[in-house]
């Protein structure tokens, strides 16, 4: 029982008062307590200052340091962690390997960004030292030349002569840049405005492709009264040992009458412990009725658009209407089939019907929400919009049903570049055809979890297109369909959202910036700055709500992949050697919840039933096991890091434009400049996402 405690000795100099003594107990130590003298003292108006008095203020006081001491500490701490980084990788070079330019445009910018740090070094050293000896002549964003009698020693004269080349002739020369790269940075933002206002539109309309009735419903009475289309799946892959059980497996169950369909598993892989592995997945589901098949080419030529091509000139193709793609690590729900080919009905220039990818690795760590935030501003903005209002989108190379009547008209898979569903796209487009995009059928797969398996895929993303832009711009401007159509394949789908936008974000941000610091004269505007890229961000984040509390770091990365996205850029125009360099992109496997229990229950019953693979012959059921055996008794891979040099160079550029900017106190091109600086050190460190194996 707890002891009793009477309050009015202490509260109070009057201890006779009316109403009986209560005595409450709490578990919670954080409680008060309220006097109460009668039975309405607790419903009397309570003064808002009583019980305020100088031990709480001081209290309040006392939590608001901690706090600051707590963020305080945790800036420091991951300062500190940044220069352990820094020591340990750039000094004593642990764990790390550099990176390998195979290109000689990537060595061009790497010496191209080292001389331009290099030469800002011994600017700001210059200008510091003429800082320290008085020699201020720009005031006001105006610039004071002294005259002969005020030079005092040849080095003040020299940095007089600095002056006045200075602002004749590299000013002028850096703002007219700078004015064109604004009015380009402009137009795009004004494009990425009119597709969140479409998107807009068509979320407050309601618009979407809608299925009318029954589709499969047929008009034979004597038959069975539904009529389903003969649909082609095909699964290409390639050394995919991560992720290819997964994929085969959500593809098997797709709910569709198995007379009706046919799964092509189109391996590439030239592993052959990886091609013994997919076989005896392929042979496992096959046992149980499903119609599918493995297919190996001896030469593996093409890539992807080879290998597709290849298992299109199969004679049993003919015999189906429409081809489904998903790649090794996309798993579509059983009723996808179910959402998409009734859109084919009575709608004949329909050639293409693209969903929508979701993640199943999206909150893994930084890396993947970045990326999150981009592809759900694709899919949700740019390429509904386009559907809605214009049919017309790139394929995605995945995730989609094609018309074989349609790729056959526009001359199948080619091997020209490595953007094959961009290209089939385009062809498509020119040759009439119709696409529709589903935003509410989405399907499952993986994220690049390391920095170096998504530069490498933002590598092809980005010099593809413009591969594919050289090779097709003649057959734009000669095809028949209307100018508008041309002008938006031309202008928009490929010099503004593939050219323009890398192009500028490099030469603003990245060279622009730091050079106005040591060049005043040409100043950007400080809504360059700050105003529109922060409000683009906003815009691009909206499809995905949960991501504003990564707006900065949002911003800042994707200025730092606009060195890559800008190399790439360079290298697909004209044609460069890495241009057609196909790197399969890096895959960690991971399952969502669902695949997770199916896994298990799928062990439970290999494990009742060990006659898993009894079609398989004893050769190789033996060569099966020894290969089971052998990845179980592989030591796993060390993981390292690489270190980018040209991030890095950038880096140092950017932190030593900083430090010059603090020299013209302008406060918010120094922190722009720092946070940018730091973003790419971490960038060039890979302290961002996963490590690669």
């Amino acid at each position: 029982m707890a002891p009793s405690m009477d309050f009015s000795r202490l509260w109070g100099k009057d201890s006779s008062r009316k109403g009986t003594p209560v005595v409450v107990t709490m578990e919670n130590p954080n409680y008060s307590v309220l006097e109460i003298d009668g039975p309405d003292a607790a419903f009397r108006p309570v003064d808002k200052d009583r019980g305020k008095n100088a031990k709480q203020f001081t209290w309040v006081l006392f939590l608001k340091a901690h706090r600051a001491v707590g963020c305080l500490s945790w800036l420091g701490n991951a300062l500190w962690i940044l220069l352990g980084a820094i020591k340990k990788r750039l000094i004593f070079g642990q764990g790390v390997t550099m990176e390998n330019e195979k290109s000689g445009r990537g060595r061009f910018l790497f010496r191209t960004i080292l001389a331009f740090l290099l030469m800002s070094v011994a600017f700001l050293a210059f200008e510091v030292f003429a800082h320290f000896n008085g020699w201020h002549y720009f005031h006001n964003h105006g610039l004071h030349i002294p005259k002969t009698l005020e030079i005092k020693g040849w080095l003040h004269a020299v940095y007089v002569a600095w002056l006045e080349l200075r602002a004749g002739y590299i000013a002028p020369s850096i703002q007219v840049l700078s004015s064109f790269c604004v009015a380009l940075f402009l137009i795009q933002s004004a494009d990425r405005l009119l597709l969140c206002l479409g998107c807009f539109w068509i979320k407050y309309k309601k618009i979407k492709p809608r299925i009318e009735g029954d589709p499969f419903k047929s008009d034979d009475l004597e038959g069975s009264g539904y009529d389903h289309p003969m649909v082609l799946v095909q699964i290409p892959m390639c050394n995919e040992r991560e992720v290819y059980e997964q994929s085969i497996s959500a593809v098997c169950q797709l709910d569709w009458p198995k007379d009706r369909l046919l799964i092509q598993v189109l391996d590439d892989s030239d592993d052959e412990s990886i091609q013994w592995l997919i076989k005896g997945e392929v042979s496992k589901w096959s046992q149980k009725g499903v119609n599918i098949i493995y297919r190996h080419r001896l030469v593996r030529t093409g890539y992807k658009a080879g290998n597709l091509k290849s298992a299109m000139n199969c004679d049993y193709v003919k015999a189906y209407e429409f081809v489904a793609i998903f790649d090794a690590d996309f798993q579509p729900n059983p009723d996808f089939l179910m959402q998409t080919v009734p859109h084919f009905k009575d709608n004949p220039q329909l050639g293409l019907v693209q969903s929508r990818w979701s993640f199943v690795n999206k909150d893994e760590n930084l890396l993947t929400r970045l990326q999150n935030i981009n592809l759900c501003f694709h899919f949700e903005v740019e390429q509904q919009v386009n559907g809605i209002f214009i049919n017309f989108f790139g394929f995605n190379g995945t995730a989609g049903v094609w018309r074989i009547k349609a790729l056959e008209d526009s001359g199948g898979w080619l091997e020209r570049t490595t953007v094959e569903d961009m290209d089939i796209a385009v062809r498509a487009h020119l040759n009439g055809w119709k696409f529709i995009f589903l935003n509410d059928v989405k399907v499952l797969c993986e994220l690049p979890e390391s920095y170096e398996a998504y530069r490498k895929q933002q590598h092809r993303w980005h010099s593809g297109p413009m591969h594919l832009f050289r090779v097709c711009l003649p057959a734009i401007i000669t095809s028949k369909i209307a100018v508008w159509k041309k002008a938006n394949l031309i202008l928009l789908f490929f010099l503004l959202r593939k050219l323009i936008l890398p192009f500028y974000s490099f030469t603003l941000f990245c060279i622009i910036l730091p050079l106005t610091m040591f060049v005043p004269e040409a100043e950007l505007p400080f809504w360059v700055i700050c105003y529109v890229p922060v409000f683009m961000s906003f815009l691009n984040i909206l499809p995905s709500p949960r991501s504003f509390p990564f707006i900065v770091p949002y911003l800042l990365f994707e200025n730092t992949m606009s060195v890559t996205k800008f190399n790439a850029m360079v290298s697909g125009l004209f044609q460069l050697g890495s241009s057609y360099e196909w790197v399969v992109t890096k895959k960690a496997g991971r399952s969502s919840e669902p695949d997770l229990l199916a896994a298990a229950e799928r062990e439970t019953k290999a494990m009742n039933h060990p006659q898993l693979f009894r079609g398989a012959s004893d050769s190789e059921l033996s060569e099966l096991n020894k290969l089971k055996e052998h990845q179980e008794a592989a030591p796993k891979p060390k993981k390292t890091n690489k270190l980018y040099r040209k991030e890095l160079a950038l880096a140092f550029l950017l932190l030593t434009a900083a430090v010059r900017s603090l020299l013209s106190a302008q406060g918010v091109h120094f922190y722009f400049l720092l946070f940018q600086g730091v973003a790419f050190l971490l960038v060039g460190l890979d302290l961002i996402g996963e490590q690669m194996s």
